[in-house]
């Protein structure tokens, strides 16, 4: 018996008892860890090739110039994986950025002009705030009175 376990041992220079150690895991482009992401979309696999991507891109920068700012948030969304990693798709980045800043400039504006509307009023405007507002629009139109 001790000549048949020398012969293993000398076989089996390893001294693991399991036959079939798991290999090293590999990390592909896929992984999870990766630095730089395969997809520039948020869909991954399913979303749009980077040409795709480029064009749709700039589609959502350009008409969200036409008073439609949303569109910047969707590109900003939607292309979240180009934001975070700006090296791997630096065609689509600065369209990416560029919705980015054109969304926080509109919405500072906006949230601006209706807090000032709204917490301001008479105080801040005086007797001309009752032609600012639209609420007594009705009033001034005769358009309460029902009889």
């Amino acid at each position: 018996m001790d000549m048949e376990a020398s012969q293993t041992n000398s076989e089996n220079p390893n001294p693991n008892p399991n036959p079939n150690p798991s290999p090293t895991p590999i990390r592909n482009a896929n992984s999870i860890s990766s630095s730089s992401p395969v997809w520039p979309t948020i869909d991954g696999p399913l979303g749009l090739s980077e040409e795709d991507s480029m064009n749709y891109a700039r589609r959502f920068y350009k008409f969200g110039f036409l008073l439609l700012p949303l569109l910047w948030a969707v590109n900003c969304f939607y292309f979240w994986p180009v934001l975070r990693h700006s090296r791997s798709f630096p065609r689509i980045y600065h369209y990416v950025v560029r919705s980015a800043i054109g969304f926080t400039v509109f919405t500072t504006l906006l949230s601006s002009w209706a807090l000032t509307f709204s917490i301001g009023g008479t105080h801040l405007f005086g007797p001309v705030w009752d032609q600012l507002v639209m609420y007594n629009l009705a009033d001034k139109l005769g358009l309460t009175n029902w009889s």
